[in-house]
Formats: structure tokens, sequence, C-alpha cells
């Protein structure tokens, strides 16, 4: 909703995320939430994002820093190495992947990754952080190996 009551605004004229799959989801929660009976709300925080570079760097939700400032205690689960697939080709390409857990619940409240195929890694994982994900269910889940993906469900 605008600063005009009849008025909704959606994507990069609410100067929240300037992003058109934000714009595109946005529009649809305004369409469901007036026209359909179906409130829709946005959770900002748990927006993807990517740097396509090289390397590729990606996020799914709350940062270590903000995460403690909402007042979440949290373990944070590390990982650096070099992809299998680098292992005989003798490349020294390194993959950092971060994960951001509430104490408390076991949530999940980010993952943030720098390396090969980290876009497309984090916007798989966005689906579980979405849904509730926690630490146990990352821990239950086998590893499909070899690869990069699968330091997610092998962190300790």
């Amino acid at each position: 909703r605008s600063s005009v009551a009849h008025i909704h605004a959606v994507g990069d004229v609410t100067g929240r995320v300037a992003l058109t799959p934000v714009a595109i989801r946005e529009g649809h929660a305004v369409a469901d939430t007036l026209f359909g009976n179906r409130p829709t709300p946005i959770h900002h925080h748990l927006i993807p994002t990517a740097v396509f570079a090289q390397p590729p760097a990606a996020a799914i939700g709350l940062t270590e820093p903000v995460a403690c400032a909402a007042g979440h205690d949290v373990v944070v689960y590390r990982a650096r190495f070099r992809p299998m697939r680098y292992a005989l080709s003798g490349r020294d390409e390194q993959v950092v992947i971060k994960v951001i857990v509430d104490r408390m619940t076991d949530r999940v409240l980010g993952v943030h990754m720098v390396g090969i195929d980290a876009p497309e890694i984090i916007q798989t994982i966005a689906i579980a952080v979405t849904m509730g994900a926690t630490k146990a269910d990352l821990d239950r889940t086998f590893a499909l190996h070899p690869t990069t993906a699968e330091e997610l469900v092998l962190l300790r």
C-alpha cells in the first residue's frame, strides 16, 4: 500500500529490493491479497541473491550480524574446500560456505556461498530455507557425491 489508500505499489518504486523476480512476486501478492482473498505476505529476508562474477557469490536469508542484531543466538557452520572436479586438474579453485543457524530452534536462518555453482546451489537451498528447514533436516539429507552442494549436508 502506498501513502494513498487506494494505490498499491510493487517493485523498484517501493525502494526495497530492485530485482525483477521480487517485483513479480510482490505483484502476485497484491493480486492474491486484494482479489483472491488470500493475504500473502512477502518475506524480503528470504530473497536469494547472486553476484555473477568469477568466482560467483550467492546468499539466502540472514547474515550473521543481522541474525545476532535480531536477537538470535546463532551457531555458524563453515566449510572451505576445493571441489572434487578440480582435484585431478590441479586447479586451486576454492569454495566457501557459511550456514547461520538459530541455536534455540535449529532453524537455518541463512546460507552464504562463494565459488563454483554458488547461484545454482543457493537457488535450490532457498526452497529449504523458505520452508523453515533446520540443521537437523540438512543433516538427515543424503549427500550426492561428488558435488559441491554435498557440503551443505555434511557440515558439522
